[in-house]
């Protein structure tokens, strides 16, 4: 099997909701398949500063797709990065605020900030959880940069809120990013793969990848070996032919040639 490049969503798949450090077995992989010429590349919704301090034993081993695709990071620096249209990031912001019946709190990402519109029902709890960079904001003209991601964080669950909200923001991609955030981006994880390996010169038919939520399914429909986790949605399951529990026991089988 030739692979070149792994790339792994992070929350419910490499890191399970709650915890806040990665297990140190996935460190050695890393370093493990790096010799081997393998670049891994963590593929969330998550900003590079979270995402640089949570693999930072290995972080010159990685590249970095950062929010859902819209910003990717290597060696350091910003790579490549797809900022929406302003008007429409504002309006998708507005609308999630004002169509959330006072349960939903609103995400702006810029490159490596998060603008935060917040009522104090969780999400600011979440993203100093996760170590975000942020900055309190009331609305989102205030943000001071190209946007590249807008969400909104649910705290009883999104469940009651995605037909509302994903059919209308279709052209901005707008998923299910886990159990309590819906995303918008004019990037999505498949586009963020894609343009990695054009830099890099990979072949995605040559890029592993794991996932467990419909974020996910650009980068795995995109890539040779898509992976989804035993533990995602039932259509997701049935949608891809390799399941795993741990993404770490399928590259322990590639590092060891098992594969």
């Amino acid at each position: 099997m030739s692979i070149k490049m792994i790339c792994s969503d992070l929350d419910g798949t490499l890191l399970q909701y709650g915890r806040k450090e990665l297990e140190p077995e996935v460190f050695s992989l890393i370093e493990g398949l790096a010799a081997q010429g393998v670049l891994f590349c963590p593929a969330s919704g998550r900003q590079y500063t979270s995402l640089r301090a949570l693999f930072a034993p290995v972080a010159e081993r990685c590249a970095f797709l950062c929010e859902n695709g819209g910003v990717l990071y290597k060696d350091e620096t910003c790579i490549g990065k797809t900022p929406m249209p302003r008007q429409l990031a504002e309006e998708i912001a507005r609308d999630m605020w004002e169509r959330s019946d006072g349960q939903g709190e609103v995400m702006l990402s810029g490159q490596n900030c998060a603008y935060l519109m917040d009522r104090g029902l969780g999400m600011l709890d979440r993203v100093r959880f996760i170590g975000n960079n942020y900055r309190l904001i009331r609305d989102p003209s205030e943000v001071p940069e190209e946007i590249v991601k807008v969400s909104v964080y649910l705290h009883e669950g999104v469940g009651a809120y995605v037909d509302r909200f994903v059919p209308r923001w279709k052209e901005a991609n707008c998923a299910v990013a886990g159990p309590y955030w819906i995303d918008t981006t004019l990037a999505n994880k498949g586009t963020g793969v894609k343009a990695l390996c054009c830099l890099l010169g990979v072949e995605p038919a040559d890029v592993l990848a794991f996932g467990d939520n419909y974020n996910d399914t650009t980068m795995l429909d995109l890539v040779g070996h898509p992976y989804i986790m035993d533990g995602a949605a039932e259509p997701l399951r049935a949608r891809y032919a390799h399941h795993t529990p741990r993404p770490e026991d399928v590259m322990r089988a590639l590092l060891e040639g098992r594969m």
